[in-house]
C-alpha cells in the first residue's frame, strides 16, 4: 500500500483501506482464548496437543508435559489439575472470579491486553528460574493491580504452601478492596479443583485473630495487609512475594519515607526462584522515588523489569467513527501523530479526541491515559518547560557513568590561597560531586554557582561545570557539587573547581549572599566574602551594576526582569536541545518548574531548583560576548598563587 503519512494525498478510499488494515492487525493481536492456549504467555513454545480430555485442541506449556503426572492422567479433571499448575492464564479463566466491572455479575478472570503484558514478563522470569523483580507504570482502568494479585495468589493456590506474601498500598481501603476480591476468589473456587490440605471450601481467614494478617485455609500461605505509613508492622517479617500498589503516592512520614518502607521490605523477599516483588503505580510528576525507580529500571540499572501499558492497547479504549474523512481532516498535530508515529486505527484517535474532549488541559489528560512513559510523568499546564523537550535531554543523562568524590588541595586548606594549590579529585563514595568528565587541555569552561542554606532542611547549594564546547560543540554538564555547606566554605569549594577547570569563569548567583533574610548573613558579610575571593581567584565574574551603587560587582545579581530573561533562554534551550545535560535530577527540577498565577517562575511544592538556576546561569553567562571564559595560562597566576606549583589538566 501507499504511504498514508502523506495528508495532502489522502483520499477517503485509502483512508478508509489503510483503517481496515490497522483494525484487522489489532484484532490478531488481541485473540485470546486461554481455556485453549491461543495469544497466552510464551505462546510461540507451546505445545499442540490433543486427546479425548481436552476440548479440541489445546495449546499447553510444554513443562506441562515433563510432569511425571501427565503419563497418570486419567480423566477431565486429572488434566485440568496438571494444566493449572503450569498455565496461570488457563487456571485464572476456569478457577478465578471476580466482579464484572461495568456489571454486578461474578465472572471468568479473563485477562485483557494489558494484563498479558504483565504476566508475560512475570512468567518469563518464574520459568527461568530467577526472582521475579517488576516496576510497572500505569494507565488507568485496565486492571494491573488485579492481575498481580491473581498471580500472587495462584502461586500460593497451586505451587507452594508456607509462601507468604504482602501487599501494601497508600491507604488502608485499597488494601481491603483487595483483600475482598481474594475472598471472593476463594469463595467460588471449583472444589474439585482445589488442592489444600484441610477438608471444606477455602477461605482466607483472619491468622491467629490478627486483622493484618490473613490465611489460605488449607495452603499454610499468610497475607499480610499493611499501608505506607504503618512501616514497623512488616519488620522482621518472612515475605516470599511483595505487592506494593500505588507507590507514587505514597507519602513521607515524620518517621520513614518511601523509599525507607521499600528497602524493609524487598529487604524481607529473598533472592531465590519464584519470589516475587512488584512496584507498581499510575504517575504522580517526577522527582518522586517512584519516577527516579523508573528511570533506573528503563536505564537498565535496577534490578526490576520496566513494563509500560500504554492506554491504546486497552481493548475498551475505542470508539465508532460516522466520518472517516471528518475525523480526518479535524485532526490536529498529536492526533497525527498518533496516525503517523504509532500506527493506530480512527477508533482509537476518536475515543482519544472524546475523552480528551473532558479535560480542559490536554497535559493533565495525558498524565491520566498516557501515549509514551513521559507523558504518564507530564507534570500540569503550569509547567514551564515542554516534558517532550525535557525527554530529548534525558539520554544525555544515561549515556556516561560518573565518578563520585571532591575536588581537593594536597596541602589540605579548604579556604584562602593555599586552597587553591595543587588541586586533584579524590573518589569517595561519600562525596558531594558527580564528576562525568575530567578537564581536558584547552578545554573553556564556566562554573556556576547558586547559594543555598546551611541546614539539612534548607535550599541545596549547587556547583556546575559546563564545557562550552562539549562533544559535539553544545554547551555540555561535565560536573555538579551539591550540598549544605557553611557560605565561606562554599565560596572557596566553588573556586578549587573553577581552578582545577583551566581556571574557568566563576560565577555565583549573588542574592543569597546580598540579602541576609535568605542565609543569616549580613548584606556586608555576603559582598566581603566574594570580594576576599576576587582577590585571589583571578576570574571571577563582575556585574556593572546601574544607579546610586553603579559600578563592577561580583556575581550575577536575580530579579524580577534577570530571571524572566535567563529562564527564557533556558526555555529555548531545553526545546532545541542546545545543550547537554548529564544528571537525571536537573530533568526532575525542570518537570517541576512552574509559572505561577502572579508571573513568577518557581519550583512546585515540595521541590527544587537549585539545580535548574545553575544552567540558566551558567548557560547565560557562556552565550555573553566579550567573556573571558578561563585564564590563558598559568602565568597569569603568578601574582596570585606564587609560588607554589600548579596543576595542569590532563
Amino acid at each position: 500500500m501507499e504511504d498514508c503519512r502523506t495528508d495532502d494525498v489522502m483520499t477517503l478510499e485509502r483512508l478508509v483501506e489503510e483503517n481496515s488494515r490497522r483494525n484487522l492487525e489489532e484484532r490478531l493481536a488481541e485473540e485470546y482464548d486461554p481455556l485453549h492456549g491461543i495469544g497466552c504467555a510464551y505462546a510461540a513454545e507451546r505445545v499442540r496437543v490433543a486427546s479425548r480430555f481436552t476440548d479440541g485442541v489445546e495449546y499447553v506449556p510444554p513443562e506441562m508435559l515433563e510432569d511425571a503426572d501427565w503419563r497418570r492422567v486419567d480423566s477431565r479433571q486429572d488434566w485440568m489439575r496438571l494444566r493449572i499448575r503450569y498455565d496461570f492464564e488457563y487456571w485464572a479463566a476456569v478457577c478465578a472470579r471476580i466482579k464484572h466491572k461495568n456489571r454486578a455479575e461474578i465472572v471468568p478472570f479473563v485477562l485483557n491486553r494489558g494484563q498479558r503484558r504483565v504476566v508475560e514478563a512475570l512468567e518469563a522470569d518464574r520459568r527461568a528460574g530467577r526472582p521475579m523483580r517488576m516496576i510497572v507504570l500505569k494507565a488507568r482502568q485496565w486492571g494491573c493491580t488485579t492481575v498481580v494479585e491473581m498471580y500472587m495468589a495462584w502461586v500460593q493456590c497451586c505451587l507452594a504452601r508456607n509462601w507468604h506474601s504482602l501487599l501494601c498500598s497508600q491507604v488502608q481501603s485499597v488494601s481491603s478492596a483487595i483483600r475482598n476480591m481474594l475472598a471472593m476468589l476463594l469463595e467460588h473456587y471449583p472444589l474439585d479443583l482445589w488442592d489444600g490440605s484441610e477438608q471444606g471450601r477455602p477461605s482466607l481467614t483472619a491468622f491467629q485473630g490478627q486483622q493484618a494478617i490473613r490465611e489460605i485455609k488449607g495452603r499454610d500461605c499468610h497475607l499480610t495487609l499493611a499501608t505506607s505509613e504503618s512501616v514497623n508492622s512488616v519488620r522482621g517479617s518472612d515475605y516470599a512475594m511483595a505487592h506494593l500498589t500505588e507507590v507514587a503516592f505514597w507519602k513521607d512520614t515524620p518517621s520513614a519515607k518511601p523509599e525507607d518502607f521499600i528497602r524493609t521490605i524487598c529487604g524481607a523477599v529473598a533472592r531465590v526462584p519464584m519470589t516475587m516483588v512488584v512496584m507498581e503505580s499510575t504517575a504522580n510528576g517526577v522527582g518522586n522515588f517512584f519516577h527516579r525507580e523508573w528511570c533506573r529500571s528503563e536505564r537498565g540499572d535496577s534490578d526490576k523489569r520496566a513494563v509500560f501499558v500504554p492506554w491504546y492497547e486497552i481493548e475498551i479504549y475505542r470508539e465508532e467513527v460516522a466520518d472517516p474523512m471528518a475525523l480526518w481532516q479535524a485532526m490536529d498535530a498529536y492526533e497525527r501523530g498518533l496516525w503517523n508515529d504509532f500506527g493506530l486505527s480512527l477508533e482509537r484517535i476518536q475515543w482519544y479526541r472524546m475523552k480528551r474532549a473532558e479535560m480542559a488541559d490536554h497535559t493533565a489528560f495525558m498524565a491520566e491515559y498516557p501515549t509514551t512513559p513521559g507523558e504518564a510523568f507530564a507534570c500540569t499546564a503550569a509547567a514551564v518547560f515542554s516534558p517532550e523537550g525535557v525527554e530529548r535531554l534525558r539520554p544525555g543523562c544515561a549515556e556516561l557513568r560518573y565518578e563520585t568524590g571532591d575536588v581537593a588541595s594536597v596541602t589540605g586548606a579548604v579556604t584562602g590561597i593555599r586552597s587553591l594549590d595543587a588541586l586533584g579529585f579524590r573518589k569517595d563514595s561519600t562525596g558531594m560531586m558527580k564528576l562525568w568528565k575530567r578537564p581536558r587541555a584547552g578545554g573553556s569552561y564556566v562554573v556556576a554557582v547558586d547559594v543555598g542554606g546551611r541546614t539539612l532542611k534548607a535550599d541545596w547549594s549547587v556547583v556546575a561545570v559546563f564545557d562550552t564546547a562539549g562533544c559535539d560543540g553544545r554547551p555540555e554538564v561535565v560536573a555538579q557539587w551539591r550540598g549544605h555547606v557553611d557560605h565561606d566554605l562554599l565560596a572557596w569549594k566553588g573556586a578549587q573547581i573553577a581552578r582545577w577547570y583551566n581556571t574557568a569563569l566563576l560565577v555565583f548567583e549573588s542574592n543569597s549572599m546580598e540579602h541576609d533574610y535568605a542565609t543569616g548573613l549580613t548584606s556586608d558579610q555576603g559582598a566581603y566574602m566574594l570580594h576576599e575571593l576576587g582577590e585571589v581567584y583571578p576570574n571571577l565574574y563582575y556585574r556593572q551594576s546601574m544607579g546610586e551603587d553603579c559600578g563592577r560587582k561580583p556575581g550575577f545579581h536575580t530579579n524580577r526582569a534577570t530571571k524572566q530573561m535567563i529562564i527564557t533562554e533556558l526555555i529555548a534551550a531545553v526545546r532545541d536541545g542546545t545543550y547537554i545535560e548529564r544528571d537525571a535530577m536537573a530533568l526532575d527540577e525542570l518537570s517541576t518548574y512552574e509559572l505561577r498565577p502572579n508571573g513568577s517562575y518557581a519550583a512546585s511544592d515540595g521541590h527544587h531548583d537549585d539545580i535548574l538556576m545553575t544552567r540558566a546561569i551558567g548557560l547565560h553567562v557562556a552565550r555573553l560576548p566579550g567573556v573571558s571564559l578561563s585564564v590563558a595560562s598559568d602565568s597569569d597566576l603568578a601574582s596570585f598563587i606564587a609560588p607554589w606549583q600548579h596543576d595542569r589538566p590532563v
